[in-house]
């Protein structure tokens, strides 16, 4: 049988459909909350590192810094091990929220970083002609420094979410049924002579999926450049 003849076995089989759509389901679950996590994580770390020094920021500051540190330095898969079979090793626990916890707090650093950058990247002259206008720091930041410093985070945001997307993968190795892990057990219950047939398709499932994200995003960026032109 030709391979393009076992995809279309493959697609024509409402067994093995059902079994990649229910995978989907599981990833694009953890996805969608994983970001939604890190989005408000990375936010709150940013924030707190841009904060003017202070006695009462300094505690916060460096438990902020010690955070991007340590999940920027370590592996993905060792996070959510540890998450797994350490923080939530409690009988009954949910898989997919400890996945969406460990997914969410790993991409919470790298969004944190970024945005922070964003900001930084705004001229200090938008920041001190807000002050000399008499606005508060917090008022000069909400109202004057971040909608400009947004346009230059959505790009390196969505280049997160579409690694986040990709990452999730590894979640068949706690346990969990998702796109890849199905791809894996079709390839391993049925005649095909290999497991490209089934990887190959589940592939096609990330690609539309990274492709749709990426669409979007350049929608969005472009719309928020529109007024630049003006």
């Amino acid at each position: 049988m030709t391979f393009f003849a076992e995809i279309w076995e493959l697609l024509s089989s409402a067994k093995y459909m059902s079994m990649l759509f229910t995978g989907l389901g599981t990833t694009l679950v953890v996805s969608l909350f994983s970001a939604i996590l890190g989005l408000f994580l990375g936010t709150l770390v940013a924030l707190v590192a841009i904060c003017p020094d202070s006695p009462l920021m300094k505690l916060p500051k460096i438990i902020c810094k010690v955070y991007v540190t340590v999940i920027r330095g370590t592996p993905m898969a060792l996070q959510l091990f540890i998450m797994m079979y350490a923080i939530f090793a409690i009988r009954g626990f949910p898989q997919e929220i400890t996945a969406i916890i460990a997914f969410g707090i790993n991409s919470g650093a790298y969004v944190s970083e970024s945005i922070r950058g964003g900001i930084l990247s705004v001229d200090i002259g938008q920041t001190e002609a807000g002050r000399a206008l008499g606005l508060p720091y917090g008022v000069t930041l909400m109202k004057i420094v971040i909608p400009q410093a947004v346009k230059n985070v959505i790009p390196a945001i969505g280049n997160e979410l579409i690694a986040l997307i990709k990452e999730t993968s590894i979640v068949s190795m706690i346990g969990m049924y998702d796109l890849t892990q199905a791809a894996k057990v079709i390839g391993a219950g049925n005649n095909m002579a290999s497991y490209i047939v089934p990887m190959s398709v589940a592939a096609c499932f990330y690609l539309a999926i990274v492709y749709t994200l990426s669409f979007g995003i350049k929608g969005i960026e472009k719309r928020l450049r529109a007024g630049d032109r003006r």
